[in-house]
């Protein structure tokens, strides 16, 4: 069968940093074998539903890249690929097992479930208890259709048996066997909204839509055996998809999941994109709008969990594809190592053309049009080994386009001596004669000056340097001078001799 894949996040919030890695995980996969990625939304949970969050998903994905072949915003033959849009399906299984006696109905109210658990430590509705509960187990079937006509809101339980050994061939962990006796009998199907639980609606979905390998975060392994148990009472065994369950992304302190207040904690995004909560209004900073690049994030999701057996680092997604499989996935989880997110930016950053950041960097300050398009990008090369993300690049380049206004103090002291604006004005003589005013002349004629002259080369370079920047930084003395002219580096000279006097 062809590789069939999906990604079924659920619209509850913005789609968190593991949850990507799995998309792409799925994406890999399925383009490696020449297979399918659909994507589905499985928004059975009404009562969790967040507006706003299914467009998010789809916005997060797309600038990733992470290009799915049918499902939600793409259509396709299995559609609808809203859950919520597809309950007569799901209602016509629910019969089935019904019909069966695989499943049955359940009235127990939601208070008399709380008080059972308030009474028996460490309760499940399973084989050793729904015997004592509400349902149709231990009610007529009079009473049974007497309470659904009157209206009572009931849900349908999975009918597990006890002492059964499952076993799940996952294509990562190898075999996991679990005795049916710890399961409880899940709600697949509640009375209320008309609307499966995930459990049901995963199943048949998967189904449905022929998906042959269902890969999911590792916090989805407990329910494994339960889907094993569903695809058998529904009669699907036959087709069940593999299993593959990933590793957690773990704190990159300490112990445990990572989680939203690690990022707030020690200032990294945990989201793709920055999003607002429609309900709390608080905001959150995402990989997008922080300047990732969606290739650099790509790259770096993609070893927090999986290794390409080789030194190499820097991926395209083609080379991804083409290297990807299950079997070099961890069983571990990975920490998140946020620093290597960044190294991973700067690396796709330095290895961009200089005319291209030029075009970044040219949207992000009004003044760059102060330079043709050439000599931005000149300007852009000198310093880009320098930063992480494109909004530094003023940072490193803002003496460019702006004299100095003021001089750092520390640069002064140490800098700035008696002798030094005597020098200043004897350096202006000199580069007054120069006609050629490039880097490489501007440079052997004001050194061989200095030599000449026998003068400290420390003791010009570094006043030279802080009359045109203000501080002890930037790319090199005359790279500056070349792009700023004879004109304005002789008037910034003299502004710093007037001011720092």
């Amino acid at each position: 069968m062809k590789v069939r894949v999906r990604f079924a996040p659920s619209p509850t919030g913005a789609l968190h940093i593991g949850g990507v890695r799995t998309a792409l995980y799925n994406y890999l996969f399925a383009k490696k074998h020449g297979g399918e990625m659909l994507l589905r939304i499985e928004d059975t949970d009404s009562n969790r539903f967040v507006a706003g969050a299914e467009e998010y998903i789809i916005e997060s994905l797309n600038w990733l890249g992470i290009k799915f072949d049918e499902g939600v915003g793409v259509g396709g033959q299995y559609a609808p690929y809203r859950q919520s849009e597809r309950k007569d399906i799901y209602r016509k299984y629910v019969d089935f097992l019904l019909e069966n006696k695989k499943a049955y109905i359940a009235f127990d109210k939601p208070e008399e479930l709380e008080a059972k658990r308030n009474e028996t430590a460490n309760f499940q509705y399973d084989a050793s208890t729904r015997l004592q509960m509400k349902n149709s187990l231990t009610l007529s079937e009079n009473e049974v259709t007497e309470k659904i006509a009157a209206g009572e809101n009931y849900v349908v339980r999975i009918k597990i048996e006890p002492n059964e050994d499952i076993t799940v061939n996952d294509l990562i962990r190898g075999e996991v066997t679990i005795n049916s006796s710890i399961l409880d009998d899940k709600v697949l199907w509640k009375s209320a909204d008309g609307l499966p639980t995930y459990h049901l609606a995963n199943v048949v979905d998967d189904y449905l839509m022929k998906i042959t390998q269902v890969i999911r975060g590792e916090e989805w392994l407990p329910s494994a055996p339960l889907h094993v148990l569903l695809y058998r009472a529904l009669g699907f065994e036959s087709a069940m998809p593999q299993f593959a369950h990933l590793p957690l992304l773990l704190k990159p302190e300490g112990n445990g999941k990572l989680s939203k207040r690690d990022g707030d904690r020690l200032g990294f995004p945990v989201f793709p994109l920055d999003w607002t909560d429609p309900k709390s209004g608080e905001k959150s900073s995402g990989y997008r709008e922080a300047g990732y690049f969606p290739e650099a994030l790509v790259n770096f999701l993609a070893l927090l969990g999986w290794n390409p057996g080789t030194e190499q680092e820097i991926f395209s997604m083609e080379e991804l594809i083409d290297l990807f499989s299950l079997d070099r996935v961890s069983k571990s989880g990975a920490k998140f190592d946020y620093e290597k997110g960044k190294w991973f930016n700067h690396q796709y950053l330095i290895r961009k053309s200089d005319e291209e950041l030029a075009v970044l960097f040219n949207t992000s300050t009004s003044l760059s049009n102060q330079f043709d398009d050439a000599t931005l990008a000149h300007i852009v090369g000198l310093v880009k080994e320098r930063v992480t993300f494109v909004q530094e690049l003023w940072e490193q380049t803002a003496f460019f386009f702006l004299a100095p206004t003021e001089y750092d103090e520390k640069t002064v002291q140490k800098r700035w001596k008696a002798e030094t604006p005597a020098l200043m004005q004897e350096l202006i003589v000199e580069l007054e004669k120069i006609s050629d005013f490039s880097a490489a002349n501007t440079e052997e004629i004001i050194l061989g000056w200095i030599s000449t002259k026998g003068y400290n080369m420390g003791a010009v370079m570094n006043a030279f340097r802080l009359a045109l920047v203000g501080a002890a930084k930037g790319p090199h003395l005359f790279d500056i001078t070349a792009v700023i002219g004879k004109a304005e580096t002789i008037k910034r000279i003299e502004k710093a001799i007037e001011t720092l006097k």
